[in-house]
């Protein structure tokens, strides 16, 4: 196993660059998150850390070693793609043995290889098919065994569940989490799917732009975004925005909307006056205790889900989404009376979207 060090890592192509000087660390047995919207830089970056693109400037070490020349075979990794990539003529014994294979080892070896990594898979009951007669699901875990086998220092996963349905995705992350657990092998994975990001890493580091947000521990990015970006694009629903004017007086500072409204922030730096944008995630909203406490939402559709309830409607005239762990069913265009916990309310600057 090993860990990785990334210095000023600069991607240019001609006079564009679409990284910016990455910094990052990745501890020895580490499951790492790459996360971000699509063009954000964060598969480009793994490609280099694979040795598929050439880095432009700065330093990659992998474990004590330099790696920016280093071919992709010589680096001892293996990657997991999007696309499982399989061989279509070759049982699923033959598609995790073919690497071993290429590379001359003993045949009792390439035996023992394969076992193991069908045994972590639980592909012992479908070593002997092809892939068409495989499941998605399957597939993608004998291109994981193709890894296995390798037994490298580190694991690169580029969105490799992407292809899945809904319900084999979230089988997926349990057992990719559970090989982790297992194998405690470095791993940075890659991923726009912030649930992913959220039930697997470890730590999560949110890029945009070609540069990092923030990196740290999901709870730590979901309870403490440091901008409006990294708070918007972790959680689902997301978070929403309500824009206005800072107010302080008596009490706790508070939020002055557009039709003269207000709602209570809790603590902040925000001096009166300032311009901003507060942070409500759907499950912090409660109902109200009385109709003379909290503020005005007028309900636009209701989406109940069993074991929640979804509404849609306005503050002050803003989209805002609640969740409700209730069974409650207002009618649409009804009023509500809401309140939040103030320690739940994020404040961030209008100007520069950075928290206060």
């Amino acid at each position: 196993m090993a860990g990785l060090q990334i210095k000023k890592l600069v991607k240019s192509y001609g006079a564009m660059n679409v990284l910016h000087g990455i910094d990052l660390d990745v501890q020895d047995g580490e499951f790492l998150v790459l996360i971000g919207p699509s063009g954000c830089g964060k598969s480009t970056l793994l490609r280099m850390i694979a040795g598929l693109d050439d880095i432009s400037e700065g330093e990659l070490w992998i474990g004590d070693s330099l790696s920016n020349k280093l071919p992709p075979q010589q680096r001892n990794i293996s990657m997991v793609f999007q696309s499982y990539a399989l061989f279509p003529h070759m049982t699923t014994r033959k598609n995790i043995g073919f690497g071993p294979k290429i590379r001359r080892e003993a045949a009792n070896a390439i035996d023992t290889k394969v076992n193991k990594a069908a045994e972590v898979l639980n592909l012992h009951d479908y070593l002997d098919r092809l892939p068409r007669q495989l499941s998605g699901g399957q597939r993608q875990r004998v291109a994981m065994g193709r890894t296995i086998v390798r037994e490298p220092d580190l694991f690169l996963f580029d969105e490799p569940l992407s292809n899945l349905d809904a319900k084999l995705r979230v089988q997926m992350r349990t057992e990719l989490k559970a090989l982790h657990q297992q194998l405690k092998t470095t791993m940075v994975y890659v991923t726009h799917d912030q649930i992913e990001a959220m039930t697997m890493a470890d730590r999560i580091v949110v890029m945009n732009g070609g540069r990092i947000e923030q990196s740290g521990s999901p709870l730590e990015l979901y309870d403490k975004p440091v901008n409006k970006f990294v708070a918007g694009f972790l959680g689902s629903p997301a978070m929403n925005f309500i824009p206005g004017t800072i107010e302080r007086g008596d009490g706790a500072p508070r939020l002055r909307m557009a039709d003269g409204s207000t709602i209570p922030v809790g603590g902040t730096t925000a001096v009166s006056g300032q311009e901003v944008e507060i942070g409500i995630r759907p499950e912090h909203f409660r109902l109200a205790a009385a109709d003379s406490e909290g503020f005005t939402y007028q309900v636009v559709v209701v989406e109940p889900t069993g074991s929640e309830t979804h509404i849609f409607g306005t503050i002050d005239g803003v989209g805002v989404r609640c969740v409700f762990r209730d069974r409650i069913a207002p009618e649409p265009g009804s009023l509500m009376k809401l309140s939040i916990d103030l320690d739940k309310v994020h404040v961030f600057d209008r100007r520069t979207g950075n928290r206060i």
